[in-house]
């Protein structure tokens, strides 16, 4: 299995942002996170994440279809580098294309010297960080009466 990352510009911003919408819909609907979620996202909000000079947004490609995508945050300096989100179309789901994505980012902006936070109840994708070595940190931060946020280091 072929994945392969393609960087975006601000001219993807809308394709981005539906697609976001379309892969984190399902737990905007589960936690009523309003004001974090990726799926209640502005466009204005996704293209200024897209004018950052320290933002990489990259197009995962499998098999020669895009079936998501992945922001990397990377200043360059010794500031830790940032996962944030990253999402896989619900229909290509399980398939191995997250964790390929997730090391070809390592492979390509350093292995070391992550950083990334998760929704404390999403056991599976907890289990997905930990699987590639990333190490819960102890924080925790309490987004709503449905939801927290647990943060990771690699």
């Amino acid at each position: 299995m072929e994945v392969r990352l393609q960087k975006a510009s601000r001219e993807d911003a809308e394709e981005i942002l539906a697609m976001q919408k379309d892969a984190f819909s399902d737990l905007l609907n589960k936690y009523k996170d309003y004001d974090t979620s990726p799926a209640n996202e502005s466009l204005d909000k996704t293209l200024e994440r897209l004018s950052q000079p320290y933002t990489y947004f990259y197009f995962i490609y499998a098999e020669g279809i895009k079936v998501g995508a992945i922001r990397i945050v990377d200043k360059k300096t010794e500031e830790p580098k940032i996962i944030s989100p990253i999402f896989i179309q619900p229909k290509y789901r399980n398939r191995g294309y997250a964790t390929s994505a997730v090391k070809e980012a390592e492979r390509m902006h350093g292995e070391f010297g992550w950083e990334l936070d998760t929704i404390a109840q999403e056991k599976e994708t907890r289990r997905f960080y930990e699987n590639l070595g990333y190490k819960f940190t102890g924080e925790k931060k309490k987004v709503n009466d449905k939801m927290s946020l647990v943060y990771y280091a690699k």
